[in-house]
């Protein structure tokens, strides 16, 4: 079992959720049920993955948690670039908060090969 509250990915996609969820106060209401929704649930999926991961009983179980983590990462990169080019969010805060994601999903791809071998 690992502490997941100690993982830098794991703080770092804390972090990650609260800037989005500060973000998405921004974005039209329109959005509401639509992109909004899908970035708030891919977003808090990614530190929730890790958690439950972390609790289980064996690496390959945490890994399983992990890949899923990491692809609900490339979700919300996915649903950042289209709030870009929408124009739902500034060009600016969006590279900064896809350069965060970036840094997220490197460190668990890491930690997933750490945990294969």
């Amino acid at each position: 079992m690992h502490n997941f509250e100690k993982l830098i990915f794991w703080q770092k996609s804390i972090v990650l959720a609260k800037n989005i969820y500060l973000i998405c106060q921004n974005i039209s209401a329109d959005e509401k049920f639509g992109l909004i929704s899908q970035m708030k649930r891919s977003v808090v999926s990614i530190p929730s993955n890790i958690a439950e991961g972390s609790g289980r009983n064996n690496n390959k179980e945490f890994n399983h948690f992990l890949a899923i983590a990491l692809g609900s990462a490339f979700e919300l990169q996915t649903q950042l670039i289209l709030a870009k080019d929408l124009e739902l969010i500034k060009d600016d805060l969006a590279s900064e908060i896809l350069a965060d994601l970036l840094e997220i999903q490197k460190m668990i791809y890491s930690f997933k090969q750490k945990l294969n071998s």
